[in-house]
Order: structure tokens, then sequence, then C-alpha cells
């Protein structure tokens, strides 16, 4: 997975990582507003820099990738519920966040509050199941 080559090194786990968040997150839940917004939020064009720093670690101690890929998500998941509450109105009210409107525009201040939060839920459940 981890290359000498830095570029394809990153873009490999952006690749793994982004169809790994997809697995881990909740596809249908009685076509529920908060899982589409966890799903819009975490499914994004992000660069993935957490993850791949989270697996280029373990890969120095030996640890196999594929151990470290629920570790990396709840990375992630943790660094999108931060980017969630961040743009909310009572913080920087940003309107877009990676190219798009950010999550409080596309569902709401309350769902996006509570899509925050429970991407933080998802990211523990993730670390106890590795």
């Amino acid at each position: 997975m981890l290359s000498n080559n830095l570029k394809e090194s990153l873009m490999g786990c952006s690749i793994v990582m982004q169809k790994h968040i997809d697995d881990l997150l909740p596809r249908d839940f009685t076509d529920s507003k908060l899982m589409a917004a966890m799903r819009y939020s975490s499914l994004g064009d992000g660069k993935r820099i957490r993850p791949f720093l989270v697996m280029a670690c373990a890969q120095i101690f030996g640890i196999p990738i594929l151990k470290t890929l629920n570790v990396a998500a709840a990375v992630e998941f943790i660094h999108t519920y931060s980017l969630i509450h961040d743009d909310l109105p009572a913080m920087d009210n940003d309107d877009f966040r990676r190219g798009k409107p950010s999550c409080h525009k596309a569902f709401g201040e309350a769902i996006a509050l509570l899509a925050g939060n429970t991407l933080q839920n998802l990211a523990i459940e993730s670390i106890l199941d590795a």
C-alpha cells in the first residue's frame, strides 16, 4: 500500500480509506437525514492525510496495513466531526467545506450538530472494533 513515492502512497491511502469509510458508515437508516449528513461530510474529496500518517506509522512498527484501517478511519471521523462543528453558525459560520455547501447549509444546523456528534461516537466504536 505505502510505496516509496509519496504521491502514489497518498493516492493509494485515499482510495482505500474512501472505500473503508464508505463501508463503516450506515447506508440506509429509514431515509435518515442524519445518516445522509454523515455520509455527505465524510465521503468528500478530503486528502486523507491523517489516515495516511496512521498507516505510515503502523508500517514503521511492522503492523499490517489492514489492521490499521479502523483506527485510521476513526481519526478521519474525528477530523470530520471537528470540521462540521467548526463550520456551525455559533463557531466560524462557514458556508462551504471542501468545495461544497457545509453540512449545516446542506442539512440544517441541528442535523449538522448531531452528525458531528455521531461521527465522534462512530470513531470510538471503530477504535474498539480494531
